[in-house]
């Protein structure tokens, strides 16, 4: 089915719903005007290919994040599905539900939509102190209109909610929910006025009777005029019309809505006050993106321009360089000291380090300075690889209280400018510092990498000689069990290669042993711990 301009978008919709509900410790994103102050220099280069679009963020002349989505492998974020119920878990208060991917995707009790009052916050953004449990709300065989909030990850299935959330231009649209909020990244002091003036339009235009949906005002409708919040709404409504009635005449599973592609989400999501221009590489896309501008984001169409230029687009600022750098563990600090980023599925690790820096005046001072710097590389490493989840961070131990603070301040700060959600927490006991980034998209290395079948994503494989030894261990378990004439070794030629010098009188001994002549065969093809024995 054809798809609207603007559909639901959990990344930025779920970003900008969590309008006045407090955070346990949440780092406040600094305002647009404060952001544009900031980043004033920033530039967006778009690289478009039919396989594949890649977008960097530039700022100050240095990449801080990287998108990548490739047309066979589309994210799921924000799609928006007809679904069936396979199997409820109520010892694990989920669901699984067949959206018709290749995996179910998981359902948990606390993204099940329940209807509060009016004035409520939506239930997916506030905490609940008593929950309905799951296996009186949704039953086996059920058909559900869910929306994708996680990609699938691993070998996790997509994470759903039942709670929608449709984004355009300037405002969210909640349709199962009457209450009306700002995005938290607009300054306190203009919240209520700019609630109460969405709150008078949308009343003004809901007809008597009906309900009047739920609106949180985006941080990049601040500035929005009436009848530009007039449209969204108008449009946002008509969407969700469209999204109920294929509901209702399509089968179970189904798609009902799909999320805008990259190229597009980026006058959507990335374009603000800040932006001083977007460059496409393709003529064809750059006017197709146009003509969406005019239409839909007229504030940006000034901003789009074609990059025509004889060198690849993104060499004007090393992007590739930058992304081959974004997939090692180690990170280089200008100062000397470095980072170690290590990535596993249940969190992400970062050790910092002084390696050669010893500038300061003394070693309080020379740790200080790297905690500081190495502050401000986390946090764009962050949004370089997008990572998300559980991050705990090593900071080099500090003695003095005030360094500690100046320290988680700077971090802090740094971490404002991150268009997505963070939570951070003081230093443990431990010297750690722990700290959450939403995730909902695959992270850079998992976009770009996969496990190196040699070491099967460990990092390490056995050492040659571990592997001979074995080799003579499974010799000897074989020649006990059959009866062979000859026993064959294929390995790789470092293990061929010890066995013919410092092994080989151990090879030779065992050979004697068992009455058995075994030949060597170097294998390049195999992995450095991959062997096969063959009995002839």
């Amino acid at each position: 089915m054809s798809n609207p301009p603007f559909v639901p978008a959990s990344g930025a919709a779920q970003t900008d719903a969590m309008a006045d509900v407090p955070a346990a410790v949440p780092v406040e994103a600094a305002s647009p005007r404060s952001q544009a102050a900031v980043a004033a220099s920033q530039e967006i280069l778009v690289n478009w290919a039919p396989q594949e679009t890649r977008v960097a963020v530039i700022e100050h002349g240095a990449v801080q994040e990287l998108h990548l989505e490739r047309t066979l492998e589309r994210g799921l974020v924000g799609n928006i599905y007809l679904g069936k119920v396979t199997r409820v878990l109520p010892g694990m208060q989920s669901a699984f539900v067949d959206i018709g991917l290749e995996r179910a995707a998981f359902l948990h009790v606390a993204d099940v939509w329940q209807r509060h009052g009016n004035g409520e916050p939506p239930a997916t953004v506030r905490r609940l102190e008593a929950v309905t449990p799951i296996e009186k709300q949704i039953f086996q065989g059920q058909s559900l209109v869910v929306q994708v909030i996680k990609d699938p990850l691993g070998q996790k299935g997509a994470r759903l909610s039942t709670q929608i959330s449709v984004a355009g231009r300037s405002l969210v649209f909640l349709p199962q929910d009457d209450h009306i909020g700002v995005s938290q990244k607009i300054p306190p002091a203009e919240r209520d006025a700019l609630r109460q003036r969405l709150q008078t339009l949308v009343a003004a235009h809901t007809p008597k009777g009906q309900s009047t949906g739920g609106f949180i005002l985006r941080t990049n409708g601040e500035d929005a005029s009436d009848e530009e919040l007039l449209d969204d709404i108008r449009y946002l409504r008509l969407t969700w019309q469209k999204i109920r009635q294929a509901a209702l005449s399509q089968p179970a599973p189904s798609l009902l809505h799909q999320d805008l592609d990259l190229l597009r989400r980026v006058l959507r999501d990335l374009v603000s006050d800040a932006t001083r221009s977007v460059q496409i590489d393709s003529r064809e896309q750059f006017e197709a993106l146009q003509a969406f501008a005019r239409e839909f984001t007229p504030g940006a169409v000034d901003r789009l321009q074609h990059y025509s230029g004889e060198r690849p687009i993104f060499d004007l600022y090393n992007v590739d360089e930058e992304i081959t750098r974004a997939l090692g563990r180690r990170v280089d600090l200008k100062s000397g000291g470095y980072l170690i980023i290590d990535q596993t599925e249940a969190l992400t690790t970062i050790d910092v380090n002084t390696g050669g820096y010893v500038g300061a005046r003394n070693f309080d001072d020379t740790i200080f300075k790297t905690n500081l710097e190495a502050a401000q590389a986390i946090a764009r490493q962050l949004r370089l690889r997008n990572l998300g989840g559980i991050i705990v961070v090593d900071f080099i131990d500090m003695t003095q209280d005030k360094h500690r603070q100046q320290v988680l301040q700077e971090f802090r700060r740094q971490l404002a400018r991150d268009r997505v959600r963070t939570t951070v927490c003081d230093f443990s006991t431990l010297g750690l510092v722990e700290m959450t980034r939403k995730r909902t998209r695959e992270s850079l290395a998992h976009v770009l990498t996969q496990p190196c079948q040699a070491c099967a994503g460990t990092g390490e494989v056995k050492t040659p000689r571990s592997v001979c030894y074995d080799i003579l261990r499974e010799i000897l378990r074989e020649a006990r069990q059959f009866n062979p004439r000859e026993i064959k070794v294929l390995a790789a030629p470092e293990v061929i290669e010890l066995f013919l010098d410092e092994e080989s009188q151990f090879l030779a001994s065992l050979s004697d042993f068992i009455a058995k002549p075994i030949a060597l065969v170097a294998e390049a093809a195999l992995a450095p711990d991959r062997y096969d024995i063959v009995l002839v």
